[in-house]
């Protein structure tokens, strides 16, 4: 399928848990085009020399925010002259959350969930170096919006707007093969970090299960997502995905019975030695499965010392 549809899959390594992504280059008959970029590192850096070497790049496309999907982007734009093509909300995004103004915006989260002064700290720290492998940010020339097309190679695909890891996500569908580049929305392995941020979604969670149901009514035979390997059903995996949510979902309701803050509902849901890294994901995740069993009426969000904290309804 990669061969038909001209895709060569590019993997680029993390220095994470999650420990590579796949990004995409895809030949057309007057170009190729790029679908994400990993990090601003030195592997990234290796890895494009080598694959783009005497190739004309006529676009790059990103399809969500997060570093690991458009940290090289703006590299790539200056060194190719490519635009850049994103969904409007996390192009507006990508301009402001890795800089220092956002600081204080998390800062007042992590007070409300009651995440300690040290690890909010850390936390900081941490984003703060993300800069070094994000930047420079690429200027989005054209957004991408759900129900248009993007000819991409030799083929038209469907631009699908799939809310819930990210605000912004897109998904890119192609009719004629039946094929799905599921970018994060759905692994074939891992469940997609599902987490309430800043400057996204009230209610990421309720989001992402809609966004879930829409990729069920596609007819898919074939995807190729940004983590792990292609699969073939797509509809068993989403029903998997959405049962581990909703395991996750009862548990969060149970631990509310005696009030609890969000920071405390981490160990309930990831009862395991955190790095600092991780923390940020688990509070994240927290927040977004607490404020799905609030927004469904079962429990009530009150706020003591400037602190939220969280009681089931019964």
């Amino acid at each position: 399928m990669f061969e038909k549809l001209g895709i060569q899959k590019i993997t680029i390594p993390l220095p994470f848990r999650l420990d590579h992504v796949h990004c995409f280059l895809v030949k057309g008959a007057t170009g190729y085009t790029l679908i994400d970029t990993g990090l601003h590192d030195e592997q990234a850096k290796k890895i494009w020399q080598e694959k783009l070497l005497g190739k004309d790049v006529e676009k790059i496309i990103l399809t969500h925010l997060h570093p690991d999907h458009t940290g090289y982007a703006g590299v790539l734009q200056k060194q190719t002259n490519a635009p850049v093509y994103m969904s409007e909300i996390d192009a507006k995004a990508m301009q402001t959350i890795w800089q220092e103004e956002a600081i204080p915006l998390l800062q007042r989260d992590y007070h409300t969930f009651a995440v300690p002064e040290q690890m909010t700290e850390k936390i900081i720290q941490l984003i703060r170096k993300t800069t070094n492998i994000v930047e420079p940010t690429p200027t989005v020339q054209q957004f991408l919006r759900d129900g248009e097309t993007i000819n991409i190679g030799d083929y038209t695909y469907d631009i699908i707007a799939t809310p819930g890891h990210a605000e912004g996500l897109v998904c890119l569908y192609e009719p004629e093969t039946k094929v799905l580049l599921s970018t994060d929305h759905v692994l074939p392995k891992i469940t997609p970090n599902i987490a309430y941020w800043f400057y996204g979604e009230k209610n990421p969670l309720l989001s992402y299960k809609t966004s879930l149901e829409k990729i069920k009514k596609l007819d898919i035979s074939y995807v190729i997502p940004s983590h792990g390997e292609p699969f073939e059903d797509v509809y068993t995996r989403i029903d998997e995905i959405w049962a581990h949510h909703e395991e996750r979902i009862e548990k969060t309701y149970d631990a509310m019975k005696n009030g609890i803050t969000v920071f405390d509902m981490c160990d309930i849901l990831f009862p395991y030695e955190l790095s600092v890294y991780d923390y940020q994901f688990a509070i994240g995740e927290a927040v977004a499965h607490m404020e799905y069993v609030r927004h469904e009426g079962r429990c009530e969000r009150t706020i003591e010392s400037g602190v939220y904290i969280y009681q089931s309804l019964t």
